[in-house]
């Protein structure tokens, strides 16, 4: 039998869980209680992650004496919020080009909405004492490679266009900000900011609670279905009967069958250093602590956190047949693979060693942004969707969850973004394969600069696919 591929050197003996929420590192809050007997409540909240949070704390302050319930299927922070970069991006397009892309009439609209919704959250942090680092370095994207440049370049251009502050970097720019040799061009957008993601759920748990807000953790729903004006939610010892319901529970089942046309679950993966020495953090020249990503379509996304590690994650998404979910796949060759880019993107750092490595799913939709709906007679609204980048945009999901269930007619709602559904994904087996297809023609471009026919028809349609 031939011998098994040897990992990377720098990732033996790394934990294999998420450095956020590491109880040996990082201890949590005491978890709330699991579901038991049956509860009756106004508001259910089906995920306690960001956008389910988001919708209880909303809910409560607007109506103190709302009764409501958040049911959380694992501990806090087991999903994608405790799992992500901590990048907090004002952006509810998954970035200008894709909202140009997809709502030419609206654009200028949803990025005043994101400015608004990112500066919300920003004010509702300090006025609630969360402790969560929350700071805003920028985030620069950078070329690696030549044919990069002019992508890298219109992008640029377009956000100028739009009367967006980014500020374009020669090769030599974007080394003296951050020294890297891969380094050919950079673009520097100073609205992006970064977060420890679980303490700010942590603390946005704790607010919740605050307001009387019962947060129930290792909660699985099982089932969901009218009952009389309402609904009842079914868990493995009790269930909750409510009046209304928010489903937020990003990539895992909806409660929906018809979620599924929509969003599917990718696998996307992702390391932690050991923190740095003086030297070694000296070597990188990274003063402006901003974060850092790639401009190809299979990118890297990293930062450094307060304890002065580098967070390296993305590049590989995976999407997994029949939208599988499985701890066995948090782990695996993708974690090899980003060990070594780490080290071609930043030589300096050889002999670093990795501490952390994890994987977790991302809610992908086929235009990249969330859904939204209704269903049961406008009983139960969903957000969802957020295909990375939901630190910030989850909190102006939730808002539109809340609006769908008022039945109020807002700018929020009134968005083609919220009213409309992206294109659906076909099912399975041509799923998997339209999946395949797409991330192969995405790393063919990567490595020529030469888009396809193939990207370029989904370009036509809106439709992509993205680590």
């Amino acid at each position: 039998m031939p011998d098994r591929p040897t990992e990377h050197e720098s990732l033996a003996g790394a934990a294999r869980r998420p450095y956020w929420t590491d109880p040996d590192l990082r201890p949590a809050p005491a978890p709330g209680e699991p579901l038991r007997g049956d509860v009756h409540t106004d508001l259910a909240v089906v995920g306690g992650g960001f956008t389910g949070l988001w919708a209880a704390l909303h809910a409560a302050d607007a109506d103190p004496g709302r009764r409501v319930v958040v049911l959380e299927g694992g501990p806090l922070g087991f999903g994608a919020s405790g799992r992500n970069g901590g990048f907090v991006s004002p952006s509810l397009t998954h970035g200008l080009a894709q909202g140009v892309g997809c709502w030419p009439d609206e654009v200028e609209t949803l990025e005043r909405m994101g400015a608004e919704n990112f500066a919300g959250l920003q004010a509702d942090v300090a006025r609630l004492g969360i402790d969560c680092d929350l700071h805003v370095p920028g985030e620069l994207t950078l070329a690696l490679d030549e044919h990069q440049v002019g992508t890298l370049r219109e992008g640029y251009q377009l956000h100028r266009q739009h009367g967006a502050d980014v500020t374009w970097l020669d090769a030599r720019a974007a080394r003296e900000r951050v020294d890297s040799p891969r380094y050919r061009a950079g673009m520097l957008d100073p609205t992006v900011g970064l977060v420890d993601p679980a303490r700010l759920l942590w603390g946005l748990a704790a607010a919740v609670r605050e307001r009387s807000v019962e947060v129930l953790e290792r909660s699985p729903v099982r089932a969901m279905e009218r009952d009389g004006s309402g609904m009842r939610l079914r868990g493995d010892e009790g269930s909750v009967r409510a009046e209304q319901v928010v489903l937020a529970t990003g990539a895992y089942p909806a409660l929906l069958r018809r979620v599924g046309a929509w969003v599917i679950p990718v696998y996307d993966h992702v390391l932690m250093t050991e923190p740095l020495s003086g030297e070694q953090l000296a070597s990188l020249r990274w003063h402006g602590r901003e974060g850092l990503t790639d401009a190809g379509n299979q990118f890297h996304y990293y930062r450094l956190t307060a304890d002065d590690r580098i967070l390296f994650g993305g590049y590989d998404a995976s999407y997994h047949y029949g939208g599988r979910i499985d701890a066995e796949l948090e782990q695996g060759a993708s974690h090899d693979l980003l060990a070594r880019h780490l080290l071609e993107i930043f030589p300096q750092l050889e002999g670093v060693r990795i501490s952390h490595r994890w994987a977790g799913v991302i809610d992908t939709t086929s235009r990249f942004t969330p859904i939204f709906g209704t269903s049961h007679g406008g009983r139960v609204a969903y957000a969802m969707g957020y295909t990375g980048l939901g630190v910030a945009s989850t909190r102006f999901g939730a808002a539109v969850a809340l609006d769908l269930l008022a039945g109020a007619e807002t700018e929020r709602t009134g968005l083609s973004m919220v009213r409309d559904k992206p294109v659906p994904f076909p099912p399975e087996p041509l799923r998997y394969a339209a999946v395949q297809a797409t991330r192969a023609a995405m790393a063919r471009e990567d490595r020529t600069g030469r888009r396809g026919p193939l990207l370029r028809a989904l370009d036509v349609a809106g439709v992509g696919f993205d680590s």
